[in-house]
């Protein structure tokens, strides 16, 4: 038994969240760009002991009585079929990759893949299957779970914790690190945005209507790390992570209503004027007071593109994946305005992590904070 304790407390150690979410990020990195790691037994196998930690888990209380809660239990399946289809479609990457080191077309140009197929009956004939599929299963799990219907809202007594549905807890986690105009406004409408713009910034033809990872290497690992670590992870830890008072929780402990954790955030302006300089700045003008913050922000939106435009230097990242530090073979291929547009919109996407790490490591609340005119970055 006390093994299993220390093996308990060891995966509550590792899902905190700093040390989480940097394991998760820093695998992604390493499995991204590895052939090996794509293949059909290694997904198997994966796919194996993650079911075996779910079945083993569920014996203990605090795990069971999150996990197995009627409005968790299908996210638990969409986390399961995530990985399956990420797992595929990487998996039929990288063997289109062989296939075209050794001078055959890819699987979907070959003249059994590419022959028609008929709305009438076969694409029909599918979709009435999935439907009859569909139908049953949420029957089945009508009877079976109980639907989550709480009693009537009471101004007078809000759930500990209040979330959001799950659909829109990566939003709600986005808005501990950064202000509510910014979570709750501007970072969805540049996800929009920047989805609906995606074909109009990347107009390779190369990865047209098949699948590839080698050729769109740069791409395809920007837009993963942007789907699986900064939405899919944070549904996740908003999800079973998060508990009474918004702390956090690890898998197998008590979600005890008593816990308070003391946040001692402090603002950039802070840091530099009282702990750096040690001057009062209760009489500053605000635009004075955050100067630092105001000068940083314009940087990174404003100076850096134009670095990484002119710049030009490869590093590798473990796994093999390559990036171009500077940008400047994609300012000469896309034309200024192009990458201007793609260059905010993934300097927007890397803000995130770096807001969570300046938060996690320096307790940095916000980089510009200006309350008086409600302004707050």
């Amino acid at each position: 038994m006390g093994a299993v304790n220390a093996l308990k407390g060891v995966v509550n150690s590792l899902t905190n969240p700093p040390i989480f979410i940097t394991l998760v990020a820093v695998t992604f990195f390493l499995v991204i760009g590895r052939r090996a790691f794509w293949r059909p037994r290694v997904g198997l196998a994966v796919g194996v002991v993650a079911a075996a930690f779910m079945a083993v888990s569920t014996f203990d209380p605090n795990f069971r009585l999150i996990v197995a809660k009627p409005d968790n239990i299908p996210i638990v399946a969409m986390l399961f079929l995530i990985g399956f289809f990420f797992f595929l479609s990487m998996s039929q990457a990288y063997g289109n990759d062989d296939r075209i080191a050794r001078g055959e077309p890819p699987l979907e140009a070959t003249p059994k893949e590419a022959e028609k197929t008929w709305v009438w009956p076969d694409l029909v004939y599918t979709e009435m299957v999935c439907m009859v599929i569909g139908i049953i299963v949420l029957v089945i799990w009508g009877i079976v779970f109980k639907a989550p219907i709480e009693e009537p809202a009471n101004p007078a007594r809000t759930p500990n914790p209040s979330k959001a549905p799950w659909y829109f807890l990566g939003l709600q986690e986005m808005l501990v690190y950064f202000d509510p105009w910014l979570a709750g406004v501007v970072f969805p409408s540049l996800i929009i945005v920047g989805l609906m713009a995606i074909p109009y910034l990347d107009t390779n033809p190369r990865g047209n209507g098949y699948f590839t990872f080698r050729e769109r290497r740069v791409e395809i690992t920007l837009f993963l790390f942007g789907f699986v670590i900064l939405w899919v992870l944070l549904v996740m830890l908003g999800t079973f992570l998060r508990g009474p008072n918004w702390n956090f929780f690890g898998p197998y402990e008590y979600w005890d209503l008593h816990k308070l954790l003391a946040l001692n955030n402090v603002n950039l302006s802070e840091y530099f004027w009282v702990k750096l300089f040690h001057a009062n700045i209760s009489g500053l003008n605000m635009f004075v007071r955050e100067l630092p913050g105001i000068v940083l922000v314009l940087f990174y939106v404003g100076a850096l593109p134009v670095l990484l435009a002119r710049s030009r230097r490869e590093v590798s990242l473990p796994g093999g994946v390559r990036f171009n530090v500077g940008l400047r073979k994609y300012y000469e291929k896309m034309g200024p305005w192009r990458f201007a547009v793609f260059v905010f919109l993934v300097l927007a996407m890397f803000a995130l992590p770096i807001k969570m790490v300046l938060r996690w490591t320096l307790n940095l609340k916000y980089i510009v904070a200006m309350p008086e005119i409600f302004f707050n970055i």
